[in-house]
């Protein structure tokens, strides 16, 4: 488990050198471990208060900048992530052929109606289109 922790925190330190200023570095390492801690909801406001709870207010205020004001290119991003994983998939360069990264949330169901305007979606795990909570 250390060990994963210390890749992970590896990969934040990557990433966050395309981010510009470093105070951009904890917004990132907050909202990333976020998105992978065990909660119901993954936006910013039970993130902070899961990450630091006796401040999830300024917390949440800080990830919200983080998300909202986001003042770096995500191309120059995506292309730290290519840098990254093309190594571990084999690859050389990111122009290889035959090489895709597939990313597919549809295996967490969704449940809730606080995003306006967002339909029912399909979930893998389920194999069906979630039914919204009341």
């Amino acid at each position: 488990m250390a060990d994963d922790l210390d890749e992970f925190d590896a990969y934040l330190d990557h990433l966050a050198q395309e981010l510009g200023h470093a105070n951009r570095h904890a917004g990132l390492k907050g909202y990333c471990s976020g998105l992978v801690m065990p909660l119901s909801r993954k936006s910013v406001e039970p993130m902070a208060a899961h990450i630091d709870p006796l401040h999830a207010s300024a917390k949440h205020q800080s990830l919200h900048h983080f998300v909202a004001k986001a003042e770096w290119s995500d191309k120059a991003i995506m292309q730290r992530v290519r840098e990254w994983v093309m190594p571990a998939l084999g690859a050389h360069a990111a122009e290889e052929a035959g090489y895709y990264w597939i990313i597919d949330d549809t295996g967490f169901p969704k449940k809730g109606r606080h995003s306006v305007g967002v339909a029912r979606q399909y979930c893998g795990q389920l194999n069906r289109t979630t039914v919204r909570s009341q």
